[in-house]
């Protein structure tokens, strides 16, 4: 981090520092977490908790921790007992005196925050830092509480602390400079990145992070899916490390509550506001891993191992075929389409595909050819198995060769009046009881299904790009598909090795509603000039273990499509968070769609 300008309003101050001794106030996860990491790389840390019993805990979560890094090879026994031994324990804030940094860990509570920063600010000498974890807090008003607050920083470290490189340094306006230098020397000894921003709530990580975790809340409050079909969406369909439920789980439920409202009271944001469920979830004591129920149950408190509970789908409950799926037929030949081809016929199902030419047709066949030829040269496939799978395709430039098919997909464009006009014909031309896919990630299904006569045999089957790779299949019932094609489909799915997810038809499914909201959101906080698009991906990747940053995501996907999606999302739910936000929608217009046209948030045409 680069020395920082004078802020208005600071005074100025030469003095060097030295840390060396640190204490941390508050030894639950994530203050735990960060006495072991200050450890970990060799200052002296004092932990300080309310009485006898948080310090127990304290010391528990930091003996599991170690221990399970040992376990890991992250560790050697010698180094754990060295890390544990630089680590005291007390019950009483006058143990740190003699700290030259302190990080506040308490519970995310303003009144708690400002109590302890004003007695730290009577114990430690007046060149001490004092800083406060706090992840939606004001920093200012906490600030407040002390008679030096130049010395006070946010200094927002991520979960789980020994692991999560980014920390968020947020400077108030009368943050004195030298303290932000010194607070990144001392970042960069613990092999932290810190990214600075300023006192905004939420900062940058979780402004972006909790309006998507308050989504998938809502959506599994209003049974629109299931927990484990929320959170198996993100992580096949995104590369999510974790689904949303079970993240909320790991923060605990109290936390996840306290940052929304905060954030909520702030911005006034409805997609702020807490979901219900998440009070009612606290009141009962259900916080997460922590307490040993959330939305998930746990085999003890603060156990990381999920048991079965009452919600949990039984093995009884898998999937079966209740229609007899032989043949598969898929129209298109596009990228997905022919992925889909591919994925069936690896499988073992013999597949007709149509084409609007030969010539469309051979593109199939070579595309598939492709695939294969840099699997064989990977050593993960055989010259057999290519000829295998190769063998199970036929092509057709006529629908009229889908008329014996048991299921068959639509991959065509992604037009409503182009796909009702298919199913009408698929209805024309295939056997009764034949399944009706379609593989649209935006259209109203219902739509598709009313084009037919047989709308209880449509249901949405969305594939995600590139389908041989990508797990995930979304298994989109309307209010007219039968709960046997429902099955049968998810039972499919299994075959084909991917992961399927069930939800109803609305726009965006599972994971375009809740991924696209968000990248909406990174966009305006953007236009709003509170962070660069560097900063806010390098917060995400680093912060939330995301694979990719928001903006790196969307010159990826295509503004055009983005913006696309986001205004389906918002003609559908009405929500005015959802409205696509100005500067996406400026650089679509001017044509800066992302890599496909060489410049979208990013210039890629010297890359």
């Amino acid at each position: 981090m680069s020395s920082v300008a004078s802020t208005p309003g600071a005074t100025t101050e030469t003095t060097t520092r030295t840390v060396d001794q640190v204490g941390v106030v508050g030894l639950g996860t994530m203050g735990a977490g960060i006495a072991e990491v200050f450890a970990r790389h060799g200052f002296s840390v004092t932990g300080v908790e309310l009485d006898e019993d948080g310090v127990a805990r304290g010391r528990t979560h930091l003996e599991t921790s170690t221990a399970r890094a040992v376990e890991r090879g992250k560790l050697t026994e010698e180094e754990r007992a060295g890390l544990l031994g630089r680590i005291s324990f007390s019950t009483s804030l006058k143990d740190l005196a003699h700290a030259d940094l302190v990080v506040e860990a308490a519970v995310e509570s303003m009144a708690t925050k400002k109590a302890i920063l004003a007695e730290l600010d009577d114990v430690v000498a007046p060149e001490a830092v004092l800083a406060t974890n706090t992840s939606s807090l004001s920093v200012t008003e906490l600030s407040s509480a002390t008679r030096h607050p130049g010395r006070v920083v946010g200094m927002h470290f991520f979960n789980p602390a020994p692991v999560q490189k980014l920390v968020e340094v947020v400077r108030t306006v009368v943050t004195l400079p030298a303290v932000l230098d010194d607070v990144a020397a001392v970042l960069d000894r613990i092999g932290k990145s810190p990214v600075v921003c300023g006192d905004k709530a939420g900062f940058i990580a979780n402004a972006l992070l909790f309006g998507y975790l308050n989504h998938a809340v809502s959506m599994f409050e209003n049974r629109y899916a299931s927990r484990e079909d929320v959170d198996a969406a993100m992580r096949f369909g995104c590369g999510y490390p974790m689904g949303p439920l079970a993240l909320l789980d790991l923060i605990g439920l109290d936390t996840a509550y306290e940052i929304l409202d905060t954030m909520y009271k702030q911005g006034r944001d409805r997609l702020h506001a807490p979901a219900p469920i998440l009070k009612q979830m606290v009141t009962a004591g259900l916080l997460g891993r922590k307490s040993g129920r959330g939305f998930y149950t746990y085999e003890a408190p603060d156990s990381p191992v999920v048991v079965a509970d009452a919600a949990t789908p039984s093995a009884d409950d898998a999937p079966q075929m209740r229609h007899d799926v032989r043949t598969v037929g898929v129209v298109g030949t596009g990228t997905m389409a022919a992925g889909i081809v591919e994925v069936f016929a690896k499988a073992g199902y013999p597949v007709t595909y149509v084409g609007r030419s030969e010539e469309k047709n051979a593109g199939v066949v070579a595309q598939i050819t492709k695939n294969f030829d840099r699997l064989i040269a990977k050593g993960r496939a055989t010259e057999e198995k290519k000829a295998a799978t190769l063998a199970l395709l036929t092509a057709a430039t006529s629908r009229e060769a889908l008329a014996d098919a048991d299921l068959v997909v639509e991959a065509i464009a992604e037009d409503l009046a182009v796909k009702t006009a298919l199913f009408a014909d698929l209805d024309r031309i295939c056997k009764p009881g034949a399944v009706l896919a379609t593989t649209t990630s935006s259209l109203p299904i219902i739509a598709c299904a009313r084009a037919t006569t047989r709308p209880q045999d449509v249901v949405g089957m969305h594939f995600f790009n590139p389908a041989p790779i990508m797990k995930l299949v979304e298994v989109v019932s309307t209010v007219a598909t039968s709960a046997e094609v429902t099955e049968t489909t998810r039972a499919l799915c299994a075959q084909l090795g991917k992961v399927a997810v069930s939800c109803g038809d609305r726009a965006g499914f599972i994971v375009n509603a809740l991924l696209f909201p968000y990248l909406n959101d990174a966009v305006k906080m953007l236009e709003a000039h509170y962070a660069d698009a560097d900063d806010i991906d390098v917060a995400m990747k680093a912060g939330c273990a995301l694979p990719m940053g928001p903006f790196e995501l969307l010159d990826v996907v295509g503004n055009d499509v983005s913006l696309a999606i986001q205004k389906e999302l918002y003609l559908e739910f009405r929500e005015p968070g959802f409205a696509p936000a100005p500067l996406l929608e400026h650089l679509v217009t001017a044509g800066y769609l992302g890599r496909k046209t060489g410049r979208g948030f990013r210039d890629h045409s010297r890359r």
